[in-house]
């Protein structure tokens, strides 16, 4: 039989030619790590749904984020917790408030990261929903366009404290020009904005919703997040953010909607973030925790899907780790 003249094991023999020819390369300018800030002094909370992240003071972020810029991070995304939630997510716009706090801390110190802001109100108000409450009768909905204007405050507000880049989460229809134009009419047009673009209503979230405190209280977010179902729905979510103004726009989650990232690339070929969330993370540690498979490995195996797909930047609970198993 004669042999093949293609043979697609002679690169693969060699790790170094294995290595010079890998298509999808990961390194950690492309990560970012969440951090969950809240009021108080010396606080270090342990988050029990994700094993290795806590809920800080600000004192304390401090000390984690220069830790995670000490391994190679370059880039922190804040999710605040307020001392107090209201109606109208007072704390959320507040100069005063958990974020800006963290923001002026991190300033400060000069630390070699972008840090960039969350900007939604679930968080921070009463009922838990990501906008403002509608109710007629017994029906209650969510008021897109009332809400607009609180979520552009607080961008400014962020803008304001030092944020590098602020990031939408709500998927309120309308908020990133809202947003746009206030930090436009507020001297901050250079300031790019990181749009939650495609936000699935997803069964992943459970350990954020703990760690963030952000549960609604009736309900759920199906109004106003996307359904799973829909892939060409996303790329008209994507096609609206962008003209209105967005700088990146995010998939999220990332594990299980890998063909929406890749989708989205391919359109539009504009910077793409994949938001590896909380509960993809943590059922790889469940799972390495009983043995059945090797963390690091499936790690950074679900990570290099991410880029493989299309992700130009990973938000990711696992940051720290993989910029150390980056590092030449």
């Amino acid at each position: 039989m004669a042999y093949p003249q293609t043979r697609l094991r002679r690169l693969r023999s060699h790790p170094i030619l294995r290595a010079m020819v890998r298509e999808a390369r990961l390194n950690p300018d492309q990560l970012i790590l969440p951090l969950f800030v809240r009021h108080g002094r010396h606080v270090r909370e342990p988050i029990a749904s994700l094993p290795g992240h806590h809920q800080f003071s600000v004192d304390r972020l401090v000390r984690e984020a220069a830790e995670a810029a000490r391994v190679g991070v370059r880039a922190v995304l804040l999710f605040g917790i307020p001392a107090k939630k209201d109606a109208r997510a007072s704390e959320s716009y507040a100069p005063s408030g958990i974020v800006q706090q963290a923001l002026r801390a991190l300033k400060d110190r000069r630390l070699p990261l972008a840090v960039i802001t969350d900007v939604c109100l679930c968080g921070y108000m009463s009922h838990g929903h990501c906008g403002m409450v509608r109710r007629q009768g017994q029906r209650v909905t969510i008021d897109n366009d009332a809400s607009l204007d609180l979520l552009a405050r607080t961008a400014v507000s962020h803008a304001k404290a030092g944020a590098e880049l602020v990031a939408p989460s709500d998927m309120m229809d309308g908020r990133v020009g809202a947003i746009r134009q206030a930090l436009d009419q507020a001297g901050f047009t250079h300031l790019p904005i990181m749009s939650y673009a495609a936000k699935y209503a997803s069964s992943f979230y459970g350990p954020f919703r703990e760690a963030a405190e952000s549960a609604p209280r009736f309900g759920d977010r199906t109004g106003y997040q996307m359904d799973p179902a829909n892939a060409h729905e996303a790329l008209r979510e994507v096609a609206l953010d962008l003209e209105e103004g967005a700088d990146i726009v995010m998939v999220k989650p990332a594990l299980a909607y890998l063909d929406v990232i890749y989708r989205v690339k391919r359109r539009f070929g504009c910077p793409v973030a994949a938001y590896h969330v909380s509960g993809e993370h943590a059922m790889v540690k469940a799972a390495a925790a009983k043995g059945w498979l090797d963390e690091t490995k499936a790690s950074m195996e679900i990570l290099l899907a991410m880029r493989r797909a299309g992700a130009d930047l990973i938000i990711t609970y696992g940051a720290k780790e993989a910029a150390k198993f980056l590092q030449p």
